[in-house]
């Protein structure tokens, strides 16, 4: 054994043991608000379990040991399966036994009035511990209401969608307590494009599910391979049509589906994201032919909100190890968290990360309140927006966290390295369910539906007098309208209505000094963007105090 050659200090423990709930003040004032009937128990229970070193470690085993394609077995059959990592299988027993997927469509859950919004807590909450096996939870909760429109399927498959239960075997699903569902829409030729694909569907058949089809084509990015079942675009006669396409067939053996290869991603490195060929696939018509596009709209702004509630949990949980390293790391005599300037990015990074949260929170609650009009037109202009705004803010914001831990961020170091993982997650919600020009170009429509720009005037109305800033933007807002009405001022549309709306929550969550902050720095008209330039006489001391994560 060699001779020392120095002592190792001043390296700071990693975040683990704790209670990822009730280390997020923002997150309970903002249920205090938007759920104030809301039973915390579950979500306390979850964040205590999801923050242990113990499921910390199946986080990282997951992604270190990725997904592995076997497309035949050693005698030469073809299978196409996808084998996992145990600690794969045992993230996500957890996250349907925490009801993250389907779960908020089964009757019980739905009556209860919250039941999106906790899901939504949850999902936040899950996804600082392990998001990319969330994608075939997320894809479970956005088709399962889809489903409705075949109503032999649902009637079959619903009751296994919201099951708090997770059977991996790729068996029928007659035979399991628990189903996942994935998603095939996007095709080599046409990406967000859908009209262009070119997979056909050949009419076979009438059967206890329906109008059957017979699937030949191809999908470029088709997520979750090892789904029980999944929703695909393909053109039938009557056009582009939603079918639904098991992988394994009521009477036992496999369908047509070849897995041609698992794609080599950037991050989201636990999920298996495939490409795939049908070769005379068997699928039933779900809704009407020619109906596609609306059906895979309808399920879009699940995904979407998915979209943005994952970023604002990779947010949180890259704050909480910057705010974690930066309070036992020193430097030049001192913590880092009380160097001026650090103060101020730390502080600027938080008041982020709570915006976030409060408007992807927002977002899940108009879908407790489907017979509200005024949260149906939130729905459809906050989805876009949210989808835009955090998703876009999200890489930005992890390499800022990142920049706080210095070179020790940027290691991976056999899959300890949290936060580097965090920042390669990242990008993946700004692409996954259409990009920033699709979110923008969406926002324009939802505007030019009639009751609209009411409801967001609406919605802005009980801020007014925060802060100065916020009134002269309200005051704006009618040319700010206007000015946008081409698509090449969308995305700046986006951003302005993303602002107000977090400012006008902010202001009726948070404290004065987060709230007061908010609006200075994003609406106040010199804004930089760059984190770490709030301006003076900003209380940095209470932001930061209440961002801490507490062990």
């Amino acid at each position: 054994m060699g001779t020392a050659t120095h002592e190792v200090f001043n390296q700071p423990e990693p975040l683990v043991d704790v209670n990822l709930f009730e280390a997020n003040r923002p997150l309970q004032d903002a249920l205090r608000v938007l759920a104030p009937e809301l039973d915390w128990t579950d979500l306390r229970a979850a964040g205590a379990r999801w923050g242990t070193h113990e499921m910390q470690q199946h986080a990282r085993l997951a992604n270190v040991h990725g997904p592995q394609l076997r497309t035949h077995d050693r005698r030469g059959h073809r299978i196409d399966e996808v084998e996992f990592h145990p600690s794969y299988h045992a993230l996500m027993a957890e996250a349907t036994a925490a009801g993250l997927h389907g779960t908020p469509f089964a009757p019980p859950e739905a009556a209860s009035g919250h039941a999106h919004v906790r899901r939504a807590a949850g999902f936040m909450l899950f996804t600082e511990l392990e998001p990319s096996v969330l994608c075939p939870i997320s894809m479970t909760y956005a088709v399962t209401p889809a489903l409705r429109a075949n109503a032999a399927v649902a009637r079959d498959w619903l009751p296994k969608l919201t099951a708090r239960a997770y059977d991996p075997r790729l068996v029928p699903w007659h035979e399991k307590a628990g189903v996942t569902m994935g998603m095939g829409m996007t095709e080599k030729q046409g990406g967000s494009d859908v009209r262009a694909n070119t997979t056909r569907a050949r009419p076979d058949g009438h059967d206890a599910w329906g109008a059957r089809y017979a699937v030949t084509g191809h999908k470029w990015f088709f997520s979750a391979p090892m789904s029980d079942a999944f929703l695909i675009l393909a053109q039938a006669p009557g056009g582009l049509s939603c079918l639904f396409l098991p992988r394994v067939l009521p009477d036992g053996t496999r369908n047509a589906i070849r897995i041609q290869r698992l794609k080599d991603k950037l991050g989201n490195r636990a999920n298996a994201s495939s490409e795939v060929e049908f070769d005379a696939a068997t699928a039933w018509l779900v809704g009407e032919e020619g109906r596609g596009v609306p059906q895979i709209l309808a399920m879009g702004t699940l995904t979407r909100l998915d979209c943005a509630l994952g970023t604002a949990g990779l947010m949180r949980q890259a704050l909480s190890l910057a705010l974690d390293h930066c309070r036992q790391r020193r430097a030049f005599g001192r913590p880092l968290i009380e160097q001026p300037l650090m103060r101020n990015v730390l502080a600027d990074l938080a008041l982020e990360s709570e915006a976030a949260t409060l408007l992807a929170l927002r977002l899940a609650r108009t879908y407790d309140r489907p017979d509200d009009a005024h949260e149906r037109a939130m729905q459809r202009l906050l989805t876009p927006v949210a989808k835009f705004w955090i998703c876009k803010r999200g890489a930005a914001f992890a390499q800022e966290a990142m920049e706080c831990l210095g070179g020790n961020g940027y290691v991976e170091e056999g899959g300890e390295g949290v936060m580097a993982r965090l920042y390669r997650e990242m990008p993946v919600n700004s692409i996954w369910e259409g990009s920033g020009n699709i979110m923008a170009l969406d926002l324009l429509r939802a505007l030019r539906q009639t009751d609209a720009v009411a409801a967001l005037e609406a919605e802005l109305a009980p801020a007014r007098g925060v802060h100065p800033a916020f009134d002269r933007w309200l005051g704006t807002w009618p040319a700010r309208l206007d000015a946008a009405a081409t698509e090449s001022d969308a995305r700046r549309l986006a951003q302005d209505v993303a602002l107000a709306v977090q400012a006008a929550w902010l202001a009726r969550c948070a404290p004065a000094p987060v709230a007061q902050a908010f609006c200075a720095s994003r609406l106040g008209g010199d804004w930089g963007q760059t984190f770490g330039t709030l301006p003076a006489g900003v209380d940095l001391a209470a932001i930061l105090e209440r961002a801490m994560p507490r062990c």
